[in-house]
């Protein structure tokens, strides 16, 4: 049986791909400091012989006991509210953290895959954004904190690959949505759903105009694991080009919902606040043969049911 050590599993992403490698009989070492992350999203597996919970940050020392096959690093605070709250912690985990983790599947002989995010584009001047873009990111600005982290493990994960020879992988994930989203997480999605629930407005930062593509987590998950197993060790977007606009996405989440009561406002736009968002993702098809199968129409209503669930 492989084993997998996969951080922030008590995360929104990370129990999704709990699931998923314990589906595929991987004997699953599941790490979280439940900094933002919930026990109730794994509790499910506790009972499950093949997955084991450490609660530790990875930031610090990380040891596992016997052999290890894969490392899939996710954990880091990932909405802004949560790193905008908490910077250092952000930074620490993107670096101290990614550097124990690299060093652990080098004492492993493992391959690891580390988590970077469609961030590294910043506000992006090219669009849909392609691996080869640089990105255009304002280091010391609000978002600079998890932008940086995220730009430094790609960095030092390549240093990794080209001076040790490790076997690695790197994702940078767009916008993801499903069950196990924190209701304040303070994203787009979840605001808007429980906002919608509760009959409140619906923030729209600025006119509404700017534009995001949203991947449903089961996608996502499939893409990970391709990009995992694949002999691809450079960057590869993973999301739904699907794009949309941020009022047109409010307006859709008002009508599934139904809450006569429920409406739009509008409030400045954040610092930074990225104006476009959509993957180019011919590298992932080429590569992994990979295409996000889920419709935003059929994701959501799943969505809203888990929403609707833990609102209740």
């Amino acid at each position: 049986m492989k084993r997998v050590l996969i951080t922030g599993a008590a995360g929104f992403l990370g129990s999704h791909l709990s699931d998923r490698f314990i589906k595929e009989g991987y004997h699953v070492y599941g790490m979280d400091n439940l900094l933002t992350g919930s026990l109730d999203n794994i509790k499910h597996l506790f009972e499950n012989e093949h997955f084991e919970f450490y609660h530790h940050d990875v930031s610090k020392f990380v040891y596992v006991p016997g052999p290890l096959d894969y490392i899939l690093h996710f954990a880091s605070p990932a909405s802004p509210i949560d790193y905008l709250k908490m910077p250092i912690q952000t930074m620490k985990v993107g670096a101290l953290g990614t550097h124990n983790l690299l060093g652990l599947a080098r004492a492993k002989n493992a391959r690891i895959l580390v988590a970077s995010t469609s961030e590294v584009y910043g506000d992006p001047e090219i669009h849909p954004q392609k691996e080869d873009y640089w990105g255009n990111v304002n280091p010391i600005g609000p978002r600079g904190v998890y932008d940086e982290a995220k730009r430094f493990l790609e960095a030092i994960t390549m240093a990794y690959h080209t001076y040790h020879g490790l076997e690695t992988r790197i994702v940078r994930i767009f916008n993801t949505y499903g069950p196990r989203m924190r209701v304040n997480d303070g994203r787009v999605l979840p605001a808007f759903i429980s906002q919608a629930i509760r009959g409140e407005g619906l923030t729209v930062f600025g006119d509404g105009s700017q534009t995001r593509s949203f991947c449903y987590v089961d996608d996502l998950v499939e893409g990970i694991y391709r990009l995992l197993l694949s002999d691809y060790h450079l960057p590869v977007n993973i999301g739904n080009p699907d794009e949309v606009t941020i009022k047109e996405f409010g307006e859709e989440i008002l009508e599934l919902v139904g809450n006569p009561e429920a409406h739009l406002i509008y409030k400045e736009l954040p610092i930074d606040d990225p104006k476009k968002r959509k993957p180019d993702i011919g590298l992932a098809a080429e590569v992994l043969n990979w295409h996000p199968k889920v419709s935003r129409a059929d994701g959501l209503k799943i969505t809203l049911k888990y929403f609707e669930d833990v609102l209740a």
